[in-house]
């Protein structure tokens, strides 16, 4: 019940056009660390370009910018959207110090840009903090605050332009146009790393993406993304629904995830596999334990209804869930397809079945899967 509840507000988010959920700063620095795990160079003399992210409110600016020098950032750039009902209002960059809270030219009612150029201890307390990046800003030394002439949709020439400055985008993009968030990062050729909902794993502009090994999933689905800041107007659903100790209204979701196309080290983990018979035996799912895997109607293909159910000594097309991708690793497995937009050739199905891209099994439909073969 909490559940359902809960991606039904996401999804009325999708339709409403209604962006305004805000990554903490746990879940960001947990997915960000696995990728300087792998490669503690990755962001090194690379320009950051955190779009869709009011400066004021970002816990990616946050994260970034109190790391810039320990992962050793050329510049931060971070733009927000001008008609955010909740800018300046929900984490505070400034904190409660009076004497920061009128700084100079601060455009409350413009879209910001943000460019960090130079970190460092500016009061004199002997560690660095969000004050001495409000101090330097202030001070308009090293590092750019200015409002944005236009509103800072990411479409825009002004943002554009700033997108072409940068090496690595990381943001959490509005699910209502992530169909032309990805279609630009990928036109422009930018290493990224993105939020999105799990749904987005099978569009048009994404899957042939992931089959191409051109991007893929970030290091975790589901639980890894604990929750999402919203502003008071939504109403908390669910028993996981909550107010943390910093006053932050959180709605958690077990439907969204990273995508990117930078690499990390779970994707290199082979996934363990036991024989179909072995599994057939031991398997602790009632659909595997004791039957046989069986064959679709409409497609040359056997249906594997769990990851860890997958058969070591198959050779053939297999439909798995689309969690499978949560455990994908490219030098294991080959991705055929994806069922629920009809990404898969032809030359797979049952010719007179050619018209059902979802798989059936005595005459039951399966929903979405995707075709695997080992390598």
């Amino acid at each position: 019940m909490a559940r359902n509840a809960t991606n039904k507000l996401l999804h009325n988010a999708k339709r409403s056009k209604s962006d305004e959920f805000y990554t903490q700063y746990s879940d960001i620095q947990k997915e960000i660390e696995a990728y300087l795990e792998y490669n503690p160079n990755v962001f090194r003399s690379r320009v950051v370009y955190c779009n869709c992210d009011d400066p004021f409110e970002s816990n990616f600016f946050h994260y970034f910018v109190l790391n810039f020098k320990r992962i050793g950032l050329k510049q931060l750039i971070t733009t927000s959207y001008k008609p955010s009902p909740i800018a300046n209002t929900q984490l505070e960059l400034f904190g409660n110090d009076k004497s920061l809270s009128e700084s100079k030219g601060r455009p409350k009612i413009n879209a910001n840009k943000f460019i960090i150029n130079e970190v460092g201890d500016i009061d004199g307390d002997g560690e660095f903090s969000l004050k001495d990046v409000a101090l330097q800003l202030k001070n308009n030394k090293h590092n750019e605050w200015t409002p944005l002439k236009g509103d800072g949709d990411f479409r825009s020439d002004e943002s554009i332009s700033l997108l072409q400055q940068s090496d690595i985008v990381v943001t959490n993009p509005p699910f209502s146009l992530f169909h032309d968030y990805i279609k630009q990062l990928v036109d422009y050729n930018k290493k990224f790393l993105i939020i999105a909902n799990i749904n987005a794993i099978s569009y048009k502009e994404v899957f042939p993406l992931i089959k191409e090994n051109k991007i893929w999933l970030g290091t975790g689905m589901g639980r890894w993304i604990s929750g999402f800041i919203v502003p008071e107007s939504y109403e908390l659903y669910g028993t996981e629904a909550r107010i943390d100790e910093e006053g932050n209204r959180i709605v958690s979701t077990n439907n969204c995830l990273w995508f990117t196309n930078i690499d990390h080290g779970k994707r290199h983990q082979p996934l363990p596999l036991m024989t179909m018979s072995d599994n057939i035996k031991f398997s602790s799912h009632k659909e595997v334990k004791g039957i046989k895997y069986q064959k679709y109607d409409n497609y040359d293909a056997i249906e594997v209804p769990y990851t860890d159910a997958i058969p070591s000594d198959f050779n053939g097309v297999m439909g798995v869930p689309i969690t499978f991708l949560d455990k994908y690793n490219p030098d294991q497995f080959e991705i055929i397809g994806v069922s629920d937009n009809g990404v898969i050739d032809d030359k797979y199905k049952i010719p007179h079945f050619k018209k059902h891209n979802e798989p059936y099994i005595n005459s039951k439909k399966i929903y979405k899967r995707i075709f695997i073969r080992r390598r």
